[in-house]
């Protein structure tokens, strides 16, 4: 199966169309990408969020307000300050001179957050899009194994019919007809319970996009069909310029900001007010000024600065830990797969053809009365065993392969002769 992750970055969203035009239609993986893309919630918040902060932003611009006030002093009291007649009416407008860059340093931090958003988004896509595979990949496994139960019917099912030749003619007892039945049996059990398998993973597929009740049928493909992919040195080089590692860049922007803008409480801001008084004793009028500001404002910003400073100097760690665990993650996938790929490979072209040509041999021999039935049945099951062992070495693989691309964000499709070649289940 071509489960790349494919366009993980470039080819998913250049095929993204729309859904499939009816429910019922045969699902692509691509489809599959489609319904998720443009269904799933998790990729909607990215938009909700940038008009959160972009409020924020405009509301981080502005700049301390201007404050109209008015005072009266001098009024309704006694003697010579009775009633109105020697009162002072004050008209004011004051505000608060921001000093320091503070203004700046809040604009920066809410757009450090903005900028980081697209970076957040592909990454939760990417995710997406790998969990979006490994559910695919479910419900093409489920096939392949109702596939490989329909061959070992066929297969007990000619153990039956020579098995009853045998008993009409005499050669051999009722209890091989009915240990041949048994297997058969047992064999169709294995198909309903793939079948049952390939309904609920296919529900769980559609459970990506919010379909509750689907109809749809996953395009057949081989899960065998398993494409070259580079060396582990290179992979390893493209680590860096991942979303998950690329978002270290955006969060470091960001704990900057912050540090800048802890570093401008250390500077104070000065209170200023001006106005007008009327002295209504004279009739006259005089201007009014006053200026404040705040001591030991650089010792209690130092705590704050103390700490964006200690969150900063931590990126750096949590960088080298991310890094060390992907290149981990990757290590073991990349060993996973060639393993995987390697024995898929070799029971495809040495031990499932031998096996099915010692089965044929061992057919003709049980109705020539040359080997008994216990030996051409053990001779099914090795046959039987050896196609479920190359599934399921196939699809370890593929799981190995999309968690490289969902690291990596490269493609990696089968090319000509690049599938691994063998007996399809």
């Amino acid at each position: 199966m071509r489960v790349h992750i494919a366009a993980l970055a470039a080819c998913v969203a250049a095929c993204l169309a729309g859904f499939p035009a009816a429910a019922a239609d045969r699902l692509t993986l691509d489809d599959a990408f489609a319904r998720v893309q443009q269904a799933h919630p998790d990729l909607r918040l990215a938009a909700g969020q940038r008009d959160v902060l972009t409020a924020e932003l405009d509301r981080a611009s502005f700049k301390p307000p201007l404050v109209v006030g008015a005072s009266a002093e001098n009024i309704l009291g006694t003697g010579e300050a009775s009633g109105l007649s020697g009162a002072e009416l004050t008209l004011t407008l004051a505000s608060v001179l921001e000093r320091g860059g503070k203004l700046d340093a809040r604009r920066a931090l809410v757009q450090s957050r903005l900028d980081s958003l697209a970076v957040q988004r592909e990454s939760k896509r990417l995710d997406l899009l790998a969990e979006v595979a490994r559910r695919y990949l479910a419900v093409v496994s489920a096939q392949k194994q109702r596939e490989i139960a329909d061959l070992d019917i066929g297969q007990r099912r000619r153990t039956v019919a020579g098995a009853k030749h045998r008993l009409q003619a005499g050669a051999s007892p009722e209890s091989v007809v009915l240990t041949a039945e048994a297997a058969l049996a047992r064999a169709e059990l294995e198909r309903a319970r793939a079948v049952q398998r390939e309904a609920g993973a296919r529900q769980h597929l559609a459970a990506l996009w919010g379909e509750r009740a689907p109809d749809f049928q996953v395009v057949a493909t081989s899960p065998l069909a398993l494409p070259k992919i580079a060396s582990f040195e290179e992979l390893g080089s493209w680590l860096a310029r991942t979303p998950e590692i690329a978002q270290f860049v955006g969060e470091q922007r960001i704990r900057e900001a912050r540090l800048q803008l802890a570093r401008t409480q250390s500077t104070p801001d000065i209170d200023w007010q001006v106005g007008v008084r009327r002295l209504q004793a004279t009739d006259d009028f005089g201007f009014v000024a006053s200026a404040s500001m705040p001591l030991g404002t650089r010792q209690r910003a130092q705590p704050e600065i103390r700490v964006a400073e200690a969150e900063l100097a931590l990126l750096e760690i949590e960088r080298e830990s991310r890094n060390l665990s992907l290149y981990s993650t990757l290590a073991d996938a990349h060993g996973r797969y060639l393993s995987a790929q390697l024995e898929v490979r070799r029971l495809g072209s040495e031990v499932i053809p031998k096996l099915g040509r010692a089965e044929s041999a061992a057919e003709r021999a049980y109705r020539a009365g040359a080997i008994s039935y216990l030996e051409w049945a053990q001779l099914q099951s090795e046959r039987t065993a050896a196609r479920k062992q190359q599934l399921e070495a196939a699809l370890e693989a593929q799981r190995a392969l999309i968690e490289i691309q969902r690291l990596t964000g490269q493609p990696f499709v089968a090319g000509p002769g690049e599938a691994a070649t063998g007996d399809t289940p």
